[in-house]
């Protein structure tokens, strides 16, 4: 986690994420890279490129340049190297672009959830990123003070396919010196027995070299009512899950447990693309 990204809209929530993200680069020495992205009315776009009404957007850059530096100043980010980004791009395409071209370890992001049709017609910038990324995305919801990760649970069916995912959460369960709490959640349509669960658990970790954890087999009505229930029951710090990138109709039928734990956890969610 030494190149942390944390695009801000200069939110509340946005703030939020900041504060955790510079708490992950102290701990690890690492660096933070503030993004912005300038999202412009479609004439305006247009200028970008014909030239046209240049002064308007100097306007509009002018003024993220004078947020990001009023940003930069903040006691949070003291004693870390910092760098600023800003973008002409629709946020989610910029996000995704940056984190790419500057090989970012982490992406942490505020969200202040969603809910109804909101949720399911329009969606969030947070929720595209966690669907999307190939990078991990924590995202904050909530003010979280210090951001000390006790317990940090991770959700999962431990079939092979999660492997590369799964190496990426051990190391960074590991660099945040936390309790890596794996659980198995059993519903009435997925139900295995406990020693079936268990040998299945035992199988998939025994390949992988973890410094704190313990394993559960929880029972609910559903994967997602599973892990809110099992976060409130361990009194989790952080709640951890491996995404598909699902697109088009798969996605809306199936939906996406991560995105829900996005809108509904009040927990900070860290995914991991599969």
């Amino acid at each position: 986690m030494k190149k942390i990204l944390v695009p801000t809209d200069f939110s509340e929530h946005a703030g939020y994420a900041l504060k955790v993200a510079a708490q992950i680069a102290k701990k690890n020495n690492g660096e933070i890279i503030l993004l912005h992205m300038l999202e412009l009315p479609h004439q305006a776009s247009d200028a970008v490129g014909s030239g046209h009404d240049l002064p308007e957007i100097m306007l509009f850059k002018n003024a993220a340049i004078k947020k990001l530096d009023d940003l930069m100043d903040d006691d949070c980010l003291d004693g870390i190297k910092v760098s600023e980004i800003i973008q002409f791009e629709l946020a989610f395409n910029g996000i995704m672009n940056i984190s790419q071209k500057n090989q970012v370890d982490l992406i942490v992001m505020g969200s202040h959830g969603a809910s109804g049709f909101k949720e399911m017609f329009i969606g969030s910038n947070a929720e595209k990123a966690v669907r999307f990324s190939e990078i991990p995305v924590l995202v904050v919801k909530k003010d979280e003070g210090d951001f000390n990760i006790n317990k940090f649970i991770f959700a999962s069916d431990f079939t092979e396919e999660i492997t590369n995912p799964f190496k990426k959460v051990v190391d960074f369960s590991n660099k945040l010196g936390a309790e890596l709490h794996l659980v198995m959640i059993n519903t009435p349509s997925n139900f295995k027995p406990t020693h079936i669960a268990q040998e299945i658990m035992d199988g998939f970790i025994s390949k992988f070299s973890i410094e704190k954890f313990s394993t559960h087999i929880y029972n609910d009505v559903n994967v997602e009512s599973g892990i809110l229930n099992f976060a409130n029951h361990v009194n989790a710090d952080l709640i951890g899950m491996s995404t598909h990138g699902r697109k088009g109709l798969s996605h809306f039928f199936n939906g996406s447990i991560s995105e829900d734990l996005v809108n509904h956890a009040v927990r900070p969610v860290v995914t991991f693309k599969i």
